[in-house]
């Protein structure tokens, strides 16, 4: 449907039923020839959707027809991780990439933390600081899983694929719900002898939503209340510190309690300092990495 066929619907209001729900969708601001009003057009097309943000730009998502379609994403999800192994879940910026400082100091911490605990390191398998960390694990031969999502923050991905992962490393997920489910399950411990964390680097929005989530999890104890799962939140360059430090004026206003939110994760400047309290946590010995929990 063109721009001018759609001003024939011009009227008193402005609306497109959809092929699955019989309400209707009113945008204002719209700018169509004669309205001064800027149009979001929607048109539903074989169960896609593509919205049109202007007159040769459309973005394509995949409608979903029934929950059952996320339960059994969620379910592939669940299996990619019996296949590869629980462990370490990064979270972080896919817009830092090489050459940035943050980029560097990630690829050195996702190195050494596979070394030391010889777990699968899991990630959102896009750019930036995922790309950092997975790199990281390679290079000391670690396995490696991840939940891809088909739109990174700051670029459009044209393919579902990774560029240099194998395809059976990694689920492109099309449902944030079920990512999210496979990034939690991914480091929940089922044994003592797991050896997992979430380990949140410097990151936008999306990081912050995953951050928030698994933090709000762990303080319900809906993960990690038998086995506890080490929190880390990486400030580097003390990228978190305004973060910090509005979350103590909520301790003022007494929306949290006390020390709640610090008993909950562990802050660190640098990867020294979350190696070694790693490293204590699982009690491994110095000089010893890969050969149980003793």
């Amino acid at each position: 449907m063109g721009f001018s066929s759609i001003s024939s619907f011009m009227g008193s209001q402005f609306q497109l039923k959809s092929c699955y729900q019989n309400h209707f969708h009113f945008v204002k601001n719209m700018d169509i020839q004669s309205s001064n009003f800027k149009f979001l057009k929607l048109h539903i097309q074989r169960k896609r959707v593509f919205v049109c943000k202007s007159s040769n730009e459309f973005i394509d998502f995949e409608a979903r027809t029934s929950p059952n379609e996320v339960k059994k994403e969620i379910q592939k999800c669940y299996e990619l991780i019996q296949k590869r192994g629980r462990g370490v879940v990064y979270l972080g910026s896919s817009r830092m990439g090489p050459g940035h400082p943050h980029y560097e100091k990630t690829l050195e911490l996702g190195s050494e933390i596979a070394n030391l605990l010889d777990c699968t390191t899991w990630t959102g398998v896009g750019p930036g600081l995922m790309d950092a960390v997975t790199k990281g694990a390679l290079q000391v031969n670690k396995p490696v899983g991840g939940f891809k999502i088909g739109r990174e923050a700051g670029e459009w991905t044209a393919s579902n694929f990774h560029s240099y992962l194998p395809s059976e490393t990694y689920l492109t997920c099309r449902f944030f719900s079920a990512r999210k489910h496979g990034l939690v399950d991914a480091a929940v411990r089922c044994s003592a002898s797991d050896r997992t964390a979430v380990i949140a680097l410097p990151g936008g929005v999306g990081t912050l939503d995953e951050m928030f989530e698994i933090l709000a999890l762990i303080q319900l104890e809906r993960i990690g209340s038998k086995l506890p799962v080490p929190f880390i939140v990486m400030n580097y360059d003390s990228f978190y510190s305004k973060l910090l430090a509005f979350l103590d004026d909520c301790e003022e206003w007494g929306t949290v309690s006390k020390g709640e939110v610090a008993s909950l994760w562990k802050v660190f400047n640098r990867n020294s300092e979350a190696l070694e309290y790693l490293r204590e946590f699982y009690n491994i010995p110095h000089g010893r990495r890969n050969h149980g929990i003793g």
